[in-house]
């Protein structure tokens, strides 16, 4: 048997104590719980937007490639392609919300410098590759955004099991237990009484 339910009075603030902080941690839980279902929420809707504006912009970008294909033939593009240098201007950090660590992508944006000749070439590529670089950026942005919301999803999960099990375990438990105590404590207190009162009962007849 735990000894910290036995009916004393030690034991009785010890159980109030830990359902208070039990309380307490439960209300913090449901903040959190609260906050993070709001931000998540907002990052769903701006991945949304994002993907959106992707799907708009490779449609426009494939469409360009395509053309410069058959205008340069598609061996002349692939040289070309491989002549982009690559990018490592992306800067991964970390922001905290309510104790959840969510990346903070970082992009330095430079001029867009074209590596072949305008001679040599025709519109179309320019346009492709315009659009592919848009793609690109928004891809970045949206990697941060869709990691975000997996982050606080799962963070999210773990806040709303320690919520229930503090309000439907922790706190039902505590909340038994102090009644428990008091009600024993309130017994013997009945029973003291009940005897004292019949030693003075007993005094006074001798």
């Amino acid at each position: 048997m735990n000894p910290n339910t036995f009916p004393t009075k030690g034991n009785l603030i010890l159980a109030k104590n830990s359902l208070t902080l039990a309380r307490q941690g439960y209300e913090l839980m449901d903040k959190k719980s609260n906050i993070l279902i709001k931000e998540l929420m907002s990052l769903i809707d701006e991945a949304k937007g994002i993907q959106s504006e992707i799907d708009v912009t490779f449609t426009a970008a494939y469409k360009a490639l395509q053309k410069a294909n058959i205008e340069l033939g598609i061996n002349y593009v692939q040289d070309i392609a491989m002549a982009v240098p690559i990018d490592d201007r992306v800067r991964i950090k970390t922001r905290s919300i309510m104790g959840t660590e969510i990346p903070l992508v970082e992009h330095e944006e430079m001029p867009l410098n074209l590596t072949y000749a305008y001679y040599s070439t025709r519109e179309s590529l320019d346009e492709a590759r315009y659009h592919f670089e848009k793609v690109k950026l928004l891809s970045v942005k949206l990697s941060m955004v869709e990691n975000s919301a997996y982050r606080l999803a799962n963070s999210i999960k773990r806040t709303q099991k320690r919520a229930n099990a503090l309000k439907n375990i922790t706190i039902p438990r505590y909340e038994t237990l102090t009644r428990n105590i008091t009600n024993s404590l309130e017994e013997k207190d009945r029973e003291e009484f009940t005897r004292l009162k019949v030693i003075k009962r007993t005094k006074k007849s001798m």
